[in-house]
């Protein structure tokens, strides 16, 4: 219920939104929280420095985002298009040090994964 909420604050500012864009970040946000457990285990196996709850809230939620992209989604995308989605984002809503960081993270858990 607050995953809608937050989603309806987030469009409310968007002026024209096709519906399957919209339809599409839904999937995203219910998806990723729907997956969460198992997506913060695969974090924290990768991430042995730095703790989850450690971790900037921008650059966990980008790992979280595109990890359920990767690894849980119906679509099909390749893993280094998500990695690259989260890597622009963490560029421009991050630090200095956040994509090289998002960047890491996913990389880490696509070569574990293989």
């Amino acid at each position: 219920m607050y995953e809608t909420l937050a989603i309806d604050a987030a469009l409310s500012e968007c002026r024209k939104l096709h519906e399957k864009d919209r339809a599409f970040i839904e999937s995203l946000v219910h998806g990723t929280r729907k997956n969460l457990i198992a997506i913060d285990a695969r974090i924290a196996d990768t991430s042995r420095e730095w703790k989850i709850e450690r971790m900037a809230t921008v650059d966990r939620n980008l790992i979280r985002m595109a990890l359920y992209e990767m690894l849980f989604s119906d679509m099909e995308l390749k893993p280094n298009i998500a990695i690259n989605e989260a890597v622009e984002l963490a560029k421009k809503y991050g630090t200095d040090d956040s994509a090289r960081y998002v960047n890491g993270i996913l990389g880490a858990v696509l070569k574990a994964a293989h």
